[in-house]
């Protein structure tokens, strides 16, 4: 039986998606290490700003570099854009769901919705998706992992939020879906849903082991 040593977020979402990854590979026994990155210590910097950028990943990128750690698993939207140097992403699973998904007050739907209603996401495009939908409605900026957001939703800070379906779906929350948007509406992230295995370079051993997603899929 092998060992590897894998670096994830602290969050329930980030446990949930190291499950789908120990699934996958039942011969190898994964120790997981729990690294709190830029995107879970600061909680008031608005995501907008950091989309595309190491905010929610630069820790566990440099926990591999250093060698503390053998491979990271990493929701594939949260990459930046321009690529480690010393990394690469060895492996992507395939989306367990690409669609982004209401959670309301009431189980109402975004044309329900009266109008003035706040709505919280912390995307520039469903931001500007839900705006070009529904002029009248508020949106305001939210933080946090899902559990934060739907607590903050349930305590009346909003009237409804907008997150992935598929984080609702590892987290077993699919009763709280109000409505599934069709793309119609919002047109997720292409990597939605899926998750990405990033290791060394130099690590060529993990490249072909890791490979086997690729081919399973």
């Amino acid at each position: 039986m092998r060992i590897l040593s894998i670096g994830t977020r602290p969050s329930q979402l980030a446990l949930k998606q190291l499950e789908e990854i120990e699934d996958l590979f039942p011969g190898i026994v994964f120790n997981a290490f729990l690294i709190k990155t830029k995107g879970d210590k600061d909680k008031s910097t608005p995501l907008p700003l950091e989309e595309g950028t190491d905010f929610f990943t630069h820790e566990i990128e440099q926990a591999l570099l250093k060698d503390e750690i053998d491979v990271a698993v990493h929701s594939a939207k949260d990459l930046e854009e321009e690529a480690s140097e010393g990394l690469v992403v060895a492996a992507m699973t395939r989306s367990i769901d690409p669609y982004d998904a209401l959670v309301s007050r009431g189980n109402l739907t975004l044309d329900e919705l009266p109008s003035r209603s706040r709505i919280g996401t912390s995307s520039i495009n469903r931001q500007e998706a839900t705006k070009k939908y529904r002029k009248d409605l508020v949106i305001k900026d939210i933080r946090g992992n899902v559990d934060d957001r739907i607590k903050q939703l349930d305590e009346e800070d909003f009237d409804a939020i907008i997150v992935a379906r598929a984080a609702l779906i590892r987290l077993g929350l699919e009763e709280r879906i109000a409505q599934v948007l069709p793309f119609s509406v919002i047109r997720p992230n292409s990597l939605q849903g899926r998750l990405a295995l990033q290791v060394r370079k130099d690590r060529r051993d993990l490249i072909k082991l890791f490979e086997e997603i690729n081919e399973k899929q």
